[in-house]
């Protein structure tokens, strides 16, 4: 019973968080296939808050929805691929998540205290 309530609470957190950490890879690169997302957040947490592909492509799916990324295809090295980058809706997102995220982490942190 713990273990599925973790799982469970543990994939809410995640669920906005990894929009907020691929938002800001695109942020810091100017474009980027989504196994190249993924290896990025796997080495910048080291391996700790990776999405699976499918989650993956859905978050991205959504963000594109959103029209906070934009993708186009294009071909590298003999290989087709999709590519995402940031738009500038998604740079005002971004800049105000981050916000959001200082404030959270100030409360998180005043209250994990006592």
């Amino acid at each position: 019973m713990v273990n599925e309530a973790v799982r469970k609470l543990r994939k809410e957190i995640r669920s906005g968080l990894y929009s907020y950490l691929i938002l800001l890879i695109l942020n810091e690169n100017e474009k980027l296939h989504g196994y190249a997302i993924r290896k990025r957040l796997e080495e910048l947490t080291d391996g700790k808050l990776v999405p699976s592909e499918g989650a993956l492509y859905s978050i991205l799916k959504m963000l594109k929805k959103y029209k906070l990324v934009e993708d186009y295809w294009a071909e590298v090295g003999g290989r087709v691929r999709r590519y995402y980058q940031i738009t500038e809706l998604g740079k005002e997102v971004l800049d105000e998540i981050k916000e959001e995220i200082r404030e959270i982490r100030i409360i998180l942190e005043r209250i994990e205290k006592g």
